[in-house]
């Protein structure tokens, strides 16, 4: 993709934004919560990020299918003949968002033939938006200029940074191999974006995500020069039969 059609996708990040932010600053609105079969919630932020994201993707890129958090997944059948397809999380650390803690994000990467090659993850209440694509590096785009930025090279004083929402033991016994001095807990994906502009060196994730939660900060951390492994079995593939991630390590290299 070029500049302007990158630069097209943030505009689109940027007014979905809006739309949750209206509601984010609305207590009624943001008090309408529905649970999803997963006892995840659902807000109405979730869905007019969702309604306005697909629908212009699929306006701005035809021919490009969604693979969005909150839409009906296709069969596996029908979708592993994708060889290119947006995948989106329309609102990140939605229970972030109902905590009112500011700690939620925008996730949207383009796939081709299973690998992210292209991410975006975009702040709400900062306004900006990081984004990576393929061998032209990580940058943060603010104020209408993109700045590059790039992840830690230090041997000692790693800060660690973990989910705000779940923690673990196993996250606490697997990160005590390395020389972390401090750790932040952070919602949402906001993770990524704090090794990739480095801000933190290294995040363990055992609990359960999905495809949408990593496929934009896989891209951007390894385009920032850090590094997103698979602890349970090798696996860089995206569009998966099943869509939920196994365990994973993002750090400094």
């Amino acid at each position: 993709m070029i500049i302007a059609e990158i630069n097209k996708i943030i505009g689109l990040l940027n007014k979905a934004a809006e739309q949750i932010l209206e509601v984010y600053n609305n207590e009624e609105f943001a008090a309408e919560i529905e649970w999803k079969d997963d006892l995840s919630p659902l807000t109405v932020a979730d869905k007019r990020s969702h309604e306005y994201l697909a629908s212009q993707l699929i306006l701005d890129f035809p021919g490009i299918p969604v693979m969005s958090e909150e839409a009906v997944q296709l069969p596996f059948e029908e979708r592993r003949h994708w060889q290119r397809y947006w995948c989106l999380d329309p609102l990140d650390g939605t229970r972030e968002f109902i905590k009112r803690n500011d700690q939620f994000t925008i996730n949207l990467a383009l796939i081709e033939n299973g690998r992210p090659v292209l991410g975006f993850i975009h702040v709400p209440v900062m306004g900006c938006t990081y984004w990576a694509a393929h061998g032209r590096g990580a940058y943060i785009y603010q104020d209408g200029d993109s700045c590059r930025i790039s992840a830690n090279r230090k041997e000692t004083d790693w800060i660690a940074v973990g989910s705000g929402s779940h923690g673990s033991d196993e996250e606490r016994v697997f990160l005590s191999q390395f020389p972390i001095a401090e750790t932040i807990k952070v919602g949402s994906a906001l993770k990524f974006c704090m090794i990739a502009s480095g801000q933190a060196d290294v995040y363990f994730r055992s609990g359960p995500t999905m495809e949408w939660d990593t496929a934009a900060g896989h891209i951007l951390v390894e385009e920032a020069g850090a590094r997103l492994e698979y602890l349970c079995e090798n696996l860089e593939h995206y569009n998966k039969q099943h869509l939920v991630n196994p365990s994973f390590i993002v750090k400094i290299v």
